[in-house]
């Protein structure tokens, strides 16, 4: 008798088979990576929300979800994935004490803020925010197909800042087999400033290409995959899977098709949140 049948006899649901089925999943593969180096987790593992208008994806504790265990990961508060239909959006909502990237992969988004700003930030443009002391703004797909984006949060290294705005377009060619800076306050000049010791990078590999990247002391490596296959020191990863390090380790990045991934360099610490 193998496991899942043994587990139905002792009267569970086959909904409390799968939820224990992505626990034993995510419990193996941190084992295989010998410790807690290294933690990958499955795509079924997301928070799935599905409205209708708005398909979401939570990869960390946001709005309606909540998990004591994945609030944030080191100064990384929430990495989300939405999916908005055409002629849908968020209406003027507040945020604060927080910096905001917005990374367009399909599509385009409306943004509107009360600092002034309007505009469309389309496919491969990328839009930060440093909400301060407070900022209002909408997001509404008006474009003619849907939109499909990614929204990460990160701490601020200090409260009560001044709002700000910007954005930039990002050539493919630039994160082609390389990791490019899109949003940094590390110094990198060609990247978007953010108001945080942490960088937001984007790469494209191909198959034969590989990438390597260096986790210091005191920060945390998050990486997702947003398509194809990649190999993340030796742990196959697919579309919608992590990999979080939370030590000090070489990252080896490498794929046998295709892949394009983000990946998240941020301190251990919270920030002043």
């Amino acid at each position: 008798m193998n496991v899942v049948q043994n587990l139905c006899f002792q009267g569970y649901y086959p909904f409390q088979l799968i939820k224990i089925y992505i626990l034993l999943k995510q419990l193996c593969n941190t084992w295989a990576a010998g410790g807690f180096k290294i933690r990958i987790i499955p795509a079924e593992a997301r928070y799935y929300r599905d409205k209708g208008w708005v398909k979401s994806y939570f990869l960390l504790s946001y709005s309606d979800y909540y998990d004591p265990k994945n609030l944030n990961f080191g100064s990384l508060r929430a990495f989300n994935e939405f999916i908005l239909e055409q002629g849908k959006g968020f209406s003027s909502h507040p945020h604060a004490e927080v910096e905001i990237t917005t990374i367009v992969l399909e599509g385009e988004i409306t943004h509107e803020d009360n600092m002034g700003n309007r505009g469309v930030l389309g496919k491969e443009e990328v839009q930060c925010i440093t909400t301060g002391r407070g900022i209002e703004h909408s997001e509404f797909n008006r474009g003619k197909e849907p939109l499909r984006f990614y929204q990460i949060w990160i701490s601020p290294y200090k409260n009560n800042l001044e709002p700000t705005y910007s954005k930039m377009k990002f050539e493919p060619s630039g994160w082609k087999n390389r990791l490019l800076p899109l949003a940094s306050g590390q110094g990198f000049e060609d990247a978007l400033k953010i108001n945080a010791d942490a960088t937001v990078y984007r790469a494209s590999l191909e198959k034969e290409n590989k990438l390597h990247f260096n986790s210091k002391e005191g920060r945390f490596v998050f990486i997702y995959i947003s398509t194809g296959e990649l190999s993340v020191n030796g742990q196959s990863l697919g579309r919608g899977d992590q990999a979080r390090f939370d030590e000090e380790e070489t990252i080896h990045l490498e794929t046998a098709t295709f892949a394009e991934l983000v990946l998240i360099d941020v301190p251990v610490n919270h920030g002043n949140i």
